[in-house]
């Protein structure tokens, strides 16, 4: 009966005084979160709502000598008491009594952890050290922590009360629990603690403000000493093993905010909220700790070279696993003047050329293209949007090799339009690349050069086909992170992309500037507000962004001289395997083409063959050259030959003589139909002599314009380079532009003026001496520019030069 009602006394206390709140939440206390790298490395933490910072641990993940410790010198009958040691508690009366001080505790861990846990007394420090003049505690907060720690072992496990020690135990300043001491300390996780460090560790709770390492390393280093002494007298560690450690010395910088990875720390906490991991405390990421210490050190070094306001942002993502290895937001953190809070990983921008990798590669699929076609990087205009190149001149006769790796503008634009930008669109967002288009615009052919928005993260994502055959995957920031795949690109496509931006994409030709196995890509977006540069290597794929969060423009900072610079040292740090050999798939093969017809040499004719190359195709097929915009008959053209009765035929000195492109004699005497192979209208001003074919290179007859049928069609003169309504901007630092012109349209040679003064004169556009007239334009206003050929045909268009 008596046992009865004790019990029920018992029962009925526990319910009127119920046990605080984080004993009854475990280990955790709300608002405690600590983001860690792969290998368990705090990233950043964050304090509970109480204010004090803590690294959610468990004794499994604790080293065994900090728990022979913690044991032998504060409770060695842990396991067995019920939450107080009648023993020690008698014998520390006794020592009272006798001494009239405390000479040694009564206090077994689990009374700690009650007194950690209970509300603490008016006016004692957070981390419950007594404070220097401060009043013993009285006998009834003695009496009160004895019930709350039975009131504990009655609760709980002693596996759980030693883990609310190892969470909760105070450590001085914001810092409780063994795993966050170690961490702030000593630098290392509490799994990894020496003999000497596991007593530091023990003895610090005991007086955690005036104990402090970074603080009293003296008075630190002889309580550890102390915890020492005692571990040897029990015979627990070697007598040798305690001298040893004692020879080590106590120190510990001064606690500042060491935090790696701070946004993407943050970004994990925003979304970790309200899921177990939160309530856990503890949330994992796929970042390595070392690669990131090295990212942030190679970016804080090169933001001397920027302007004050000018950050950065990189992303280091693992090929084979999708992972997150390395993520700066921002350089340096603590630079308010950057914007550094703004996380530029996600920061939705325009990506210049680096889309341009993905056009070609559509295109190789779609069979339009090889790595040697035919382009034409010459003044085009398509329905009103004239693109020019970065350098604000133009190549003319271009392969796809040269144009992707040089980045050039129009053949991209003019592929662009015969794959359909919205297809494009389309095909970039399956795979992860939302194109942003300003005020919810359409796809348009700017897609290409930027006109579109998109974040790092998705590049990079993107950019991971080149390296896992064509499909781009999503960069995954925590291990359950789903792994996302999606088809971008044939496995064919993306060997031929890579090695035209890895070695200049001819087989057997390797790039003369590329010593690592790298593939490169850069891109300015306009008014140089952005600076990008991606590189692939066979483990990582890292990209890189250099520019103003606010988006305001930083003249003479574009991706080849601010960003590529940068990815190159990142991934010498970074990334030091050797690049494996690499063979092309199945479908990959290496074959001689001709231009200007684009076919595979062993389907031309030799007459035809005006200059060959050496190309990666897929699947054997090498396809022709992309139509002609200005003329529907194709590269397959004849011409009509006058040879005299004497001539020898084929014979340049036998005074031959041909009529102009598709014009046929009256009659046909002495006039023969002659095959060639002609070049695509647009580029005829850049093509040589060298590479005509033998029919036109013959002089033209004397007698042509009479001899021609009236039904020849007759073409009109137009100015090639410059529009009407044009605005020319001069580079930067540079104090004029180049303007390239040619005519296209007329027979005759072309006289051109400037503001009604004559400037030069260009040969036929069809003869073999035909060249573009190059002006120099100095200082800022409008002008008008006048083409005029022998028969009177002429153009005029005015445009303006702006700084």
């Amino acid at each position: 009966m008596g046992m009865a009602l004790l019990l029920c006394l018992l029962k009925t206390l526990d319910l009127l005084f119920p046990l605080p709140a984080a004993a009854l939440q475990g280990a955790n206390t709300p608002g405690t979160l600590v983001v860690l790298a792969a290998d368990g490395t705090p990233l950043r933490t964050w304090a509970s709502t109480d204010g004090a910072l803590r690294h959610p641990t468990r004794p499994e993940a604790v080293s065994p000598l900090y728990l022979q410790a913690l044991r032998h010198y504060e409770d060695r009958w842990f396991d067995w008491h019920p939450g107080i040691n009648p023993l020690a508690l008698m014998r520390a009366a006794w020592q009272w009594v006798r001494h009239g001080e405390v000479i040694s505790g009564g206090s077994t861990l689990t009374m700690q952890v009650a007194r950690i846990l209970d509300t603490p007394v008016a006016g004692q420090p957070p981390d419950g050290s007594d404070p220097p003049g401060a009043p013993r505690r009285s006998l009834a907060d003695k009496l009160r922590q004895m019930a709350r720690a039975m009131q504990l072992e009655w609760h709980l496990s002693k596996r759980d009360i030693l883990t609310l020690y190892l969470h909760h135990a105070p450590m001085g300043g914001q810092i409780q629990g063994v795993e966050m001491a170690s961490r702030a300390y000593l630098g290392k996780s509490a799994a990894q603690l020496s003999h000497a460090e596991a007593a530091l560790l023990v003895a610090l709770p005991q007086r955690p403000s005036r104990l402090r390492p970074d603080r009293s390393p003296g008075l630190a280093q002889a309580a550890r000493d102390k915890v020492l002494d005692r571990m040897a007298t029990l015979g627990v560690w070697p007598a040798a093993t305690v001298a040893d450690a004692k020879l080590e010395r106590v120190f510990a910088p001064p606690l500042k905010a060491r935090w790696l990875a701070p946004l993407a720390a943050e970004r994990l906490r925003q979304a970790a909220l309200g899921t177990p991991a939160a309530a856990e405390g503890v949330v994992h990421s796929t970042l390595d700790a070392a690669l990131q210490m090295r990212l942030e050190q190679l970016l804080l070094d090169r933001l001397n070279t920027l302007p004050p306001t000018v950050s950065v942002a990189a992303l280091v993502v693992e090929n084979h696993t999708l992972a997150v290895r390395g993520y700066a937001g921002s350089a340096d953190f603590t630079d308010a003047r950057r914007a550094a809070h703004v996380d530029m990983v996600r920061g939705v921008r325009s990506p210049g050329s680096t889309l341009k990798p993905f056009l070609y590669a559509m295109a190789l699929d779609e069979g339009l293209i090889h790595s040697e076609s035919l382009l034409t990087d010459a003044p085009q205009n398509f329905g009103g949007y004239a693109p020019g190149n970065f350098q604000a001149s133009f190549t003319g006769p271009v392969s796809v090799s040269e144009a992707l790796q040089r980045s050039l503008n129009v053949p991209a634009v003019d592929l662009l339009e015969r794959l359909g930008p919205a297809r494009f669109a389309a095909q970039m967002r399956n795979a992860g690349v939302k194109l942003r288009m300003p005020a919810s615009a359409a796809p348009n052919l700017s897609l290409i050069l930027g006109g579109g928005s998109t974040t790092l993260e998705e590049l990079v994502g993107a950019y991971t086909a080149l390296a896992r055959d064509g499909t781009a995957g999503r960069p995954r920031l925590t291990p359950d992170d789903p792994v996302v795949d999606t088809p971008l690109m044939s496995p064919g496509a993306a060997f031929i992309v890579r090695e035209i931006l890895e070695n200049g994409g001819r087989p057997g030709a390797p790039f003369k500037d590329s010593n690592a196995r790298v593939a490169w890509k850069t891109g300015t977006s306009f008014g140089f507000r952005d600076a990008w540069a991606i590189g692939v290597t066979d483990r990582y794929t890292l990209g890189v962004w250099v520019g103003r969060p606010d988006g305001t423009p930083n003249p003479g900072f574009f991706g080849a001289n601010t960003a590529a610079p940068l990815v190159k040292d990142l991934l010498t740090a970074l990334d030091t395997t050797p690049g494996a050999p690499r063979s092309p798939p199945p479908n990959v093969h290496a074959q001689d083409i001709c231009w200007p017809l684009g076919l595979a040499a062993h389907a031309t004719p030799a007459e035809h063959c005006l200059v060959r190359r050496t190309a990666w195709v897929l699947d054997s097929t090498a396809p022709p050259t992309l139509p002609d915009r200005l003329h529907t008959t194709g590269l397959l053209e004849t011409l009509w030959v006058h040879a005299p009765p004497l001539a020898t035929k084929g014979s340049r000195q036998s005074g031959q003589t041909r009529l102009f492109p598709r014009c046929a004699p009256k009659q046909a005497a002495r006039w023969q139909p002659r095959l060639h192979a002609r070049w695509p209208t647009l580029l005829q001003p850049w093509i040589e002599t060298a590479w005509r074919s033998e029919v036109e290179r013959l002089p033209i007859h004397p007698e042509a314009a009479s001899a021609c049928h009236a039904s020849a069609p007759r073409r009109n003169l137009r100015i090639a380079g410059v529009d009407t309504g044009s605005v020319l901007r001069t580079p930067p630092g540079q104090n004029g532009l180049t303007l390239q012109v040619h005519a296209v349209g007329t027979r005759a040679e072309v006289h051109w003026l400037l503001d009604g003064r004559w400037v030069g004169t260009t040969a036929a556009p069809d003869g073999p001496a035909a060249a573009p007239l190059r002006l120099r334009l100095t200082g800022r206003g409008q002008h008008t520019l006048t083409a005029l050929d022998a028969a009177g045909r002429y153009q005029q268009v005015a445009f303006t030069v702006e700084q």
